[in-house]
């Protein structure tokens, strides 16, 4: 079968489950298509062609065996910060080009355990710090809808490869936008779940009460099978909430869109940047939303002004400390020949670091040192709960809060964006996490040059289930998910 990487993960699986089509062989079919097409788009890192055939082989053998799970023998691609024993972790950085992670993260032991065939690492923004893929030392990943342009970040090497069809879904992390942005620019459907909804154990820390992995796929019912196997409970990460995990596939009908309250922050239409035709398809979305029964509330977030200074302040502070244990002393990258150990720390960090990230690690260093920490750092915390108390009040009036995902669609690779202007592109997400709330990205159509545009949900805490359940209904009825990119048309 020539066609077998245009079927959704339901279809996959009834195919396997029929006998239709083996692992090994819609293995084959991703490898080839990697093979042919990943030279154009350089979406993938690390490609384990060994490692995807011979768990292909052990799907099948469960599958023979009447042992199989409704996921077993599906490939999947991570994004190259989760931690995979016995293969390089890199986290798109020359700090860790050479390392070779002895253990697997909770969230590919527990793909491994559903039976999920591991594809390959893809690329990323250097240690997630970044909105385009193009701060990797491994160099940009292109967006395959136009590769010129950018598949955002730092999950755009996530993005990149469900678009060209080159995984049928994959994992990424949102740290302040990191799965939403990206799935907006490669016209697919991201999920960034509640803080502590799914492990962070053996993810690469950029700032650790921020971080959160989800995950990335065509569509709304594509997410929520990932998502069955990604959340719960980990006693080896302490952020992790002990919380039933619900069934997010069965779950999907579940929320009706009668009655279905929307909030529309009236902030958010009117920010400085937002590109007419974005407006124009989060508009016309929210209209069709209204048409299936949804009712559209006017809502206040006072707080949206706060929310760049502060994220730019609390984030950059963690990754200080979390970047800190970069040292050339135990892992990762050595500088050659250090005269003394303070040389070995100064020529190590600053070679085996980009720009970006060393930039970050400067300004999250000086909002911690003496004499700034309170004046910058402990205020940037104080308004942070005035953020959430705000998302909170809102959630008194509305179910769930509409706003576009990005106030552009992809830039193009080498735009050169000053970093405080790509800072501000992250208006419409970083609130999220900094409130540690659960938040979607879905495609609502297309800017006049044919790039993605996308719609943002947020939800109350633990609404993972109603904002895919939204999602799936508007998707039944629309067709913007099922558009594909020209390159990802072609057959391997």
């Amino acid at each position: 079968m020539t066609d077998l990487h245009r079927l959704s993960i339901r279809e996959i699986s009834e195919g396997l489950a029929a006998a239709k089509f083996s692992s090994r062989e819609l293995t084959e079919h991703y490898l080839k298509r990697i093979a042919k097409i990943d030279p154009q788009v350089r979406s993938y890192v690390t490609v384990t062609n060994e490692v995807a055939l011979a768990q292909a082989d052990a799907a099948d053998a469960l599958r023979q065996a009447g042992q199989a799970t409704a996921l077993t023998g599906i490939p999947v691609a991570h994004k190259d910060i989760f931690c995979t024993q016995g293969i390089k972790t890199s986290a798109g950085s020359k700090m860790l080009d050479n390392f070779i992670s002895p253990y697997d993260a909770t969230v590919v032991a527990q793909g491994k355990n559903a039976g999920l065939v591991t594809l390959g690492k893809v690329n990323m923004d250097e240690f997630a710090m970044g909105s385009t893929s193009e701060s990797s030392f491994y160099g940009a990943t292109k967006n395959p809808w136009a590769l010129d342009h950018v598949p955002g970040g730092s999950s755009g090497g996530s993005a990149a490869v469900v678009a060209a069809d080159l995984a049928p879904f994959a994992t990424g992390t949102d740290t302040g936008g990191s799965i939403r942005q990206p799935a907006s620019f490669c016209g697919l459907t991201g999920l960034k779940p509640t803080y502590g909804r799914v492990s962070r154990y053996g993810i690469i820390a950029y700032a650790s009460s921020l971080d959160q992995a989800g995950p990335m796929a065509r569509s709304a019912e594509d997410c929520a099978y990932l998502m069955n196997v990604m959340a719960g409970h980990d006693a080896k990460d302490s952020t992790s909430m002990d919380k039933a995990v619900e069934d997010y596939v069965a779950n999907l009908n579940v929320t009706t869109l009668k009655g279905l309250r929307i909030g529309i922050p009236k902030q958010y239409f009117n920010v400085a940047g937002l590109d007419a035709a974005v407006k124009a398809r989060v508009e016309e979305s929210l209209k069709k939303l209204e048409e299936l029964g949804a009712v559209l509330v006017e809502i206040d977030l006072n707080m949206t002004e706060s929310y760049v200074p502060t994220y730019y302040l609390i984030a950059p502070a963690e990754a200080s400390s979390n970047l800190s244990r970069y040292d050339g002393v135990r892992y990762g990258y050595r500088a050659e020949n250090p005269q003394d150990i303070l040389d070995l720390y100064k020529r190590s960090r600053s070679e085996g670091f980009g720009a970006e990230v060393q930039r970050r690690i400067l300004i999250g260093t000086y909002a911690l040192s003496a004499g700034y920490y309170d004046a910058y750092y402990v205020k940037a915390q104080k308004v942070r709960r005035l953020i959430q108390q705000d998302f909170l009040k809102a959630f008194e009036q509305v179910d769930v809060i509409a706003a576009p995902t990005a106030p552009t669609t992809a830039y193009k690779i080498g735009a050169s964006l000053d970093p405080v202007e790509m800072y501000l592109g992250d208006i419409y997400t970083i609130a999220v996490n900094l409130a540690g709330l659960p938040a979607i990205s879905a495609p609502v159509g297309f800017d006049q040059d044919h790039l993605p545009v996308g719609l943002q949900l947020i939800g109350n805490y633990w609404s993972e289930s109603q904002l895919l359940s939204v999602v799936h209904q508007y998707q039944q009825a629309t067709d913007w998910h099922t558009q594909r990119a020209a390159i990802a048309e072609e057959n391997a």
